[in-house]
């Protein structure tokens, strides 16, 4: 039962400290902020993390393991190639990194995320690589798309591609054409061998 309560107190830790840090951005972001976005006092925050480095860190860790689970699962429907990766793409993007793009302070937070998360990120990152890589291969052996390259090759592809659309962005709705177009580009280079 304990257990239960200090999951659900730090997941509205963590729900307060995003809207706050899109707000208001990382640095002007306090621990006050985050403690009233939460409903508790900041003592109480400060029983479940150290500091908002902490918070951040578990934010970041938070996004990819909801992006793998998630992403795995889009990559395993029953849909044509081009929908398969839309919808990947779409389901790695996520709602934490549409609240990014629509924050005024994205770009802070994810130089944030470079400085405080960077192992994290690797290892996240490398994560989504490797059930793209997962999938490629499976689908290949199936017949349904010729890789132009190694599975790794085209999954780092891939991944840089989705790296340069989330961080040049404007807007969730330009993010979304793009993610489309990309998804598109892909399929009819795999689908095209």
């Amino acid at each position: 039962m304990m257990h239960d309560s200090n999951v659900s107190k730090r997941d509205a830790i963590l729900r307060s400290a995003l809207q706050a840090f899109s707000t208001y951005g990382f640095r002007k972001t306090s621990m006050n902020d985050i403690a009233d976005g939460a409903g508790m006092s900041r003592a109480a925050v400060y029983q479940h993390y150290r500091n908002k480095d902490d918070i951040f860190r578990s934010l970041t860790q938070m996004y990819y393991d909801n992006a793998a689970g998630d992403l795995a699962t889009a990559l395993s429907a029953e849909k044509t190639v081009p929908e398969l990766l839309q919808d990947a793409f779409e389901t790695q993007i996520g709602d934490m990194i549409e609240t990014l793009v629509k924050s005024p302070h994205g770009m802070e937070l994810l130089d944030t995320g470079e400085k405080t998360t960077a192992t994290i990120k690797q290892t996240g990152e490398d994560r989504l690589r490797d059930i793209y890589m997962q999938w490629l291969e499976r689908t290949a052996a199936e017949g349904r798309i010729t890789l132009p390259d190694t599975p790794e090759q085209v999954a780092d592809v891939i991944m840089v591609g989705l790296k340069g659309l989330k961080t040049t962005a404007n807007s969730v709705s330009q993010l979304r054409a793009r993610l489309a177009i990309f998804a598109t580009l892909i399929a009819g280079g795999l689908m095209a061998g």
